[in-house]
């Protein structure tokens, strides 16, 4: 399986000679995104007699959407009177792109710097909600020869899917560590080089256990999150117009959805069964060990207390203080404020599950 991760999401790399609409198309392939096995077509609508929200996927259906396909079982968007449907993305898809004009009225991306990236070009769209609070990506080393500090890895070869460089670059900045120092190498996103020793370290999400089977649990990580580079993952995000015009269709759906996510925690067996059966083309062990491991990251203190779903202007702020360190703005930063909206989380404070 090949999915695409982290991209050189330098506008000044993607625009140079060419428009937003171009630079849209090539935000929407470099999305990072959680290395479930791949899912096919889009699920089935809610059967409510309200509002019609389709939700576009920037890649395809994995464990990052269990909440919903729970919540569409249950009948919980049905029950708030909404005809909700996924709609699946792939690499020819430009999901953020999508939204924008229209054609979804919500988008789920997996990784924060591709929201902050269009909104800096001028593209109306804004998150709403964070679906994982701790970013799962990880450098990892064998325990035989292990690294397990930024400093160990000069003189290294760290290797990865080519569009994990600008991750890479982030985890370096983020901890005063000389790139030049440090060789990447374009390995894809197979763990076969780590285990062989062509690369001292790898670069993978976490929570995806069914890609390292052959690694298993016998490694050393440097988490993100752990290491000064708090990205959000699994953000969702709508259009100001939506905001501005329909914001209710989207607090119905953080309604269901978050009383999907909250069952899904207990039910990940249950929960894996729905994802197959809206997608038969995934693999059901896959699903329920990565949808398992995912949870540690999708609540933790902050679900606790604010729901599921938070997030943080502070770490909005680390985002974009970071990718601009790195000089990924083509044009002056966004503010959080540009980026981000509590609109509906306010809305939903009272019933979005408090989980922790």
């Amino acid at each position: 399986m090949s999915n695409p991760m982290f991209t050189d999401l330098s506008r000044r790399n993607l625009l140079k000679g060419t428009g937003v609409a171009v630079g849209s198309l090539l935000l929407g392939n470099a999305l990072l995104t959680a290395c479930s096995s791949p899912g096919g077509g889009p699920s089935k609508p809610g059967g409510g007699g309200g509002d019609a929200l389709n939700m576009q996927l920037g890649w395809l259906l994995n464990s990052g959407q269990m909440g919903e396909a729970i919540a569409l079982q249950k009948g919980y968007y049905d029950d708030l009177g909404l005809q909700f449907k996924i709609k699946s993305g792939g690499p020819s898809i430009d999901g953020i792109a999508l939204v924008a004009a229209g054609e979804s009225q919500i988008g789920q991306i997996s990784s924060s710097p591709s929201l902050m990236l269009a909104r800096s070009q001028g593209i109306p769209v804004k998150a709403f909600g964070v679906g994982v609070q701790e970013h799962p990506y990880a450098w990892i080393s064998k325990t035989d020869h292990p690294i397990e500090s930024p400093e160990e890895l000069i003189g290294k070869k760290v290797g990865g899917p080519a569009t994990s460089e600008i991750l890479f670059k982030a985890f370096l900045a983020a901890n005063g560590v000389d790139e030049k120092k440090v060789e990447f190498v374009a390995t894809g996103d197979t763990i076969a080089p780590l285990l062989t020793g062509q690369v001292d370290v790898f670069g993978t999400w976490l929570n995806s256990k069914s890609q390292r089977r052959e690694i298993g649990e016998d490694f050393v990580a440097m988490p993100l999150a752990k290491f000064g580079v708090p990205l959000y993952a699994y953000i969702y995000y709508t259009t100001d117009e939506v905001l501005e015009k329909n914001p209710e269709s989207v607090e119905h759906y953080m309604n269901a959805t978050a009383k999907g996510w909250a069952y899904v925690r207990d039910n990940i067996d249950e929960a894996a069964k729905a994802m197959v059966e809206m997608s038969p083309e995934l693999k059901l062990e896959d699903i329920k060990d990565d949808g398992g491991a995912l949870m540690d990251y999708i609540f933790n203190a902050d679900t606790k207390t604010e729901g599921w779903g938070t997030m943080k202007k502070e770490v909005w702020q680390t985002q974009i203080d970071l990718w601009d360190q790195l000089g990924q703005f083509n044009s002056a930063a966004p503010k959080v404020e540009d980026i981000a909206t509590w609109q509906i989380l306010d809305a939903t404070a009272d019933v979005r599950p408090k989980v922790g």
